[in-house]
Parts: C-alpha cells; sequence; structure tokens
C-alpha cells in the first residue's frame, strides 16, 4: 500500500516526462481565462450533440454560433492583456483556435438550414481542431 501511495504521488512528474506537446507560456490569467474557455466550449459541444440527438438542429446552430462560431471571438478583448490568451498563444495555435471558430459558424449554417449531413461534417472538423490543438500544445 505504501508503494502505491508513492508511486500515485511520483505520476504527475512522470505523465509530464512523456508529454511532447509544445509549452504554450501563458501568464497565468490567460491560462485561467483559457482553462474556463475550455470548460465554456466543453459545455456548448455537449449542448449541441444533446440538441443533434434530438434532431433539433436549428437550436444547435444558435448554440454552436453563439458559443463556438465566430460571433464567440473577440471577447475577452475587454480584458487586461495578460489575461487574454489569443494574442500570447503561439501563431499556430491561435491558427487552430480560428479554424475551430469557423468550423463552428459552418456547422452552425449548414444546421440552420436544416442539412444535417453537411452540419455533422463541420461538426466533425470543429471536433477536429479541438483535438489537434490539444495533441499539440499544453500551457503548463
Amino acid at each position: 500500500m505504501k508503494r502505491l501511495i508513492c508511486l500515485l504521488a511520483l505520476f504527475p512528474l512522470l505523465a509530464q516526462a512523456d508529454d511532447f506537446r509544445m509549452l504554450a507560456p501563458l501568464p497565468a490569467p490567460a491560462q485561467e481565462t483559457l482553462r474556463q474557455e475550455m470548460r465554456d466550449n466543453l459545455i456548448a459541444l455537449n449542448e449541441i450533440l444533446s440538441l443533434l440527438a434530438t434532431d433539433k438542429l436549428s437550436e444547435a446552430a444558435k448554440v454552436a454560433e453563439e458559443g463556438l462560431g465566430r460571433s464567440a471571438m473577440g471577447k475577452n478583448a475587454r480584458l487586461p492583456f495578460e489575461a487574454r490568451p489569443g494574442p500570447q498563444m503561439p501563431r499556430e495555435m491561435h491558427a487552430l483556435g480560428m479554424a475551430g471558430h469557423q468550423a463552428a459558424s459552418d456547422f452552425a449554417e449548414a444546421a440552420a438550414k436544416g442539412n444535417r449531413q453537411a452540419a455533422m461534417q463541420h461538426l466533425s472538423a470543429l471536433t477536429g481542431t479541438c483535438v489537434a490543438c490539444h495533441a499539440s500544445y499544453r500551457i503548463r
């Protein structure tokens, strides 16, 4: 039991040693803003999936555009610079974020038109940008 506790205590250090993602050196306030955005994005994505499961495409379109799409861009402009993650991210990381906003808007447009197949393709592109960013970058 004692060995197990020691191993569990070392696990975070071992996990970091194998983390080959690029560090995006953001100041602590920007890290906190980004973490909150990611939690909000997961909530929006879950809501979109729930709405799709009940064939509510127009409602899913609204959530996607307002929560994740181009309409959601720039919401941190009112924050002090040190709390704004976007301008401090590596250029490629920021580009992935912008591509995600675009994919969400593309999803919203297709879903609003009732085109489920196109909407699902755009949703896959959206989650693909999430996966690519989280697989490539870390903030600590």
